[in-house]
């Protein structure tokens, strides 16, 4: 299983120079396992800097794979990864998905960077 959080989904529909590194988890939908909390930040994102139009088509992208509710148990689980390793909110709720599903987290975000069960590519 896979969760590419949104540095690597926003590197993937922008054409960015790193896109070929998420494009191996994105193009397996069936292994994908995507976080509530990248969908609204992908949105947002989308939203801002192009139209809400090509938002809506890169959630609709996204939500090929397993879309994963915020629950209590990920939620708390998140709070205790933050801690650990001093990570934004958004960041422990992806990284706490992750760990849950057994999956791969695939990412540019620098606050990953050697951490278990993480594959982490330098942002370019």
């Amino acid at each position: 299983m896979n969760v590419v959080d949104t540095s690597g989904w926003l590197a993937y529909f922008a054409g960015e120079p790193n896109a070929k590194h998420f494009a191996p988890a994105l193009q397996t939908p069936q292994e994908l396992v995507v976080p509530t909390v990248t969908l609204y930040e992908v949105f947002k994102v989308v939203l801002r800097e192009s139209s809400e139009s090509a938002a809506l088509q890169a959630v609709a992208a996204m939500q090929k794979g397993t879309v994963v509710d915020l629950s209590p148990k990920l939620a708390l689980a998140a709070s205790k990864l933050s801690l650990q390793h001093a990570l934004p909110m958004a960041d422990a709720i992806i990284l706490a998905t992750a760990q849950a599903f057994e999956a791969t987290l695939w990412t540019q975000d620098a606050h990953f960077k050697g951490l278990d069960g993480v594959k982490y590519v330098v942002k370019k």
